[in-house]
């Protein structure tokens, strides 16, 4: 750590020491890719000096306001992701490994994005090389016929590698459909869960926490449901009304309890923003003591309507966990925004929803979701080739263009990082551990002022450390668009003062994202 040697304490007790605090570590993607989550090392540092007049942006950075804990960005492993994946381990085992490590190596200062979520679908879903569950024998109540081994062996294989690489790894497991046995339709493309059977499939799933416990895969949460509001013939969909989510996760939460798993957090809604203060808050009510929080999409809504279940359930997690990237995109429009603000309510979020609505990214996902009390951001599909593919046959999921992984592996063995990668690999530097197993970081307040203060989008983070006196890490990710381009393009790097306890730093943003920090001691 570079750090100014500073031995003496009677700086706690007083006012700021001028110059304590430095600006040596800079990571940046800019709108032209110029910089692709670049380190910059500059030759001096940017020092915090005595304040003076502000820029035409000012950062103000209130570390007394601290809120939830970040605990990490990631995405799925569908069964197509994990193909990809297994088959460029095959084909070429050094581009495989660098891509992981790219991916989801966790080490402080690493050319790595340490992305730590990777939710996995129990049974198939829309990117499965076919419909299966873990139990496909019909009228199995007693779920004789249950094995884990349904899922495909490189499912395992590839979540294995990347648990090796990244021990802070968190597992959300999450079913696209009960088995097709258990619901009223007989498939597992559409319908519902047979009201009857709700205690067997809180075994089912229990059993599913087990059978990837029994694969050497510990697993953080489980969702009771993917969109429980959407209903789709094409590929496995549930419709699952709150009452019955609310008594699935009541049993569920009686069996892990006796089974050694209390400790293993159970999640609901997992669907858009749209009804935040619909089917969430209602699950609250009906079963709060059983879930641990609800989980958010972006299909529909804004980002926003999560503070709306945030609200009236201040104890309980807010996970975002879904959104998608789509070919033909503009690629820093991506990044900085939303070219499509606002939405009508998407019946379909799955079809309609991915292959037309511009991302959000930095603005409403890897800032905004923190700022609205997430506590994860993550996308679709971790890997997928050129054409979004392999995609469940017959499906109408990720219509048009279709949906764009995180990153795209090609058929050669060579592979290439999208604009989410970029994204979130500058939202992730921010709040990863400074210390091996050290605590993750902590959104903490700011407020952006000045003349151009609509120029800059802010998050804020302090990160803790094992040692009471080693000094903490203060992260800002900033996102800089005044790019004109609602007129003429014309990109305008941004000088900005930034506050920091009495003292104030002035750094000039490029059009871009921008993740820097500094040390300071906790008081």
């Amino acid at each position: 750590m570079r750090l100014l040697a500073y031995v003496a304490a009677s700086f706690l007790f007083t006012g700021p020491v001028i110059g304590q605090y430095q600006i040596w570590d800079v990571w940046q993607t800019v709108w032209d890719r110029s910089k692709l989550y670049t380190s910059l090392r500059p030759a001096l540092p940017t020092n915090f000096t005595t304040p003076g007049p502000i820029a035409s942006t000012d950062i103000v950075v209130n570390d007394g306001s601290i809120y939830q804990g970040i605990l990490g960005l990631g995405g799925s492993l569908t069964d197509s992701s994990a193909l990809i994946l297994n088959n460029l381990k095959s084909r070429n085992t050094a581009n495989y490994n660098s891509l992981l490590h790219t991916l989801f190596d966790p080490t402080d200062g690493a050319q790595a994005a340490g992305l730590t979520f990777v939710r996995v679908p129990v049974g198939a879903s829309d990117f499965s090389a076919q419909d299966y569950s873990l139990d496909d024998s019909n009228g199995d109540t007693n779920l004789n016929s249950f094995t884990i081994n349904n899922a495909p062996s490189y499912l395992f294989s590839v979540l294995s590698d990347i648990q090796a690489i990244n021990p802070y790894l968190r597992v959300i497991i999450t079913p696209w459909s009960p088995p097709a046995w258990m619901k009223s339709s007989g498939s597992m493309n559409g319908g519902a869960l047979n009201t009857g059977l709700v205690n067997q499939y809180a075994n089912y799933l229990l059993k599913a926490i087990q059978g990837f416990k029994s694969r050497g895969i510990n697993v953080f949460a489980l969702s009771i449901q993917n969109e429980p509001e959407n209903s789709n013939n094409s590929y496995p969909t549930c419709s699952m009304p709150v009452s019955i989510m609310a008594q699935i996760g009541n049993a569920l939460r009686s069996l892990m309890n006796s089974n050694g798993l209390s400790g293993v957090k159970i999640l609901g809604y997992d669907h858009n923003w749209n009804d935040a203060g619909g089917y969430p808050v209602q699950l609250m009510q009906q079963a709060g003591g059983a879930f641990d929080g609800v989980q958010f999409h972006c299909y529909s809504g804004s980002v926003g309507q999560q503070d709306t279940f945030h609200n009236q359930f201040p104890t309980k997690d807010i996970y975002f966990t879904e959104c998608s990237g789509t070919f033909g995109s503009d690629w820093w429009s991506d990044i900085k925004a939303s070219i499509i603000r606002d939405l009508p309510l998407l019946a379909h979020a799955h079809f309609f929803g991915r292959s037309l609505l511009a991302q959000w990214y930095m603005d409403n996902l890897f800032i905004g979701a923190f700022d609205h009390n997430a506590r994860s951001a993550l996308m679709w599909n971790i890997a997928l080739d050129g054409g979004g593919n392999p995609k469940l046959p017959g499906t109408n999921s990720c219509g048009g263009p279709g949906c764009r992984a995180i990153v795209t592996v090609n058929s050669d063995g060579s592979y290439s990082f999208n604009q989410e990668f970029y994204s979130m690999a500058q939202a992730s530097r921010a709040i990863l551990p400074r210390d091996v197993n050290g605590p993750w970081g902590q959104r903490i307040g700011v407020s952006v002022g000045g003349t151009l203060s609509w120029a800059l989008r802010v998050g804020a983070y302090v990160t803790g450390r094992v040692s009471s006196t080693d000094w903490q890490r203060y992260s800002l990710v900033v996102l800089n668009w005044d790019d004109s381009s609602t007129t003429s393009w014309n990109p305008q790097p941004v000088k900005a003062t930034i506050e920091f306890r009495g003292t104030q730093a002035t750094y000039t943003f490029p059009v871009g994202v921008t993740t820097l920090w500094w040390y300071a001691p906790r008081t």
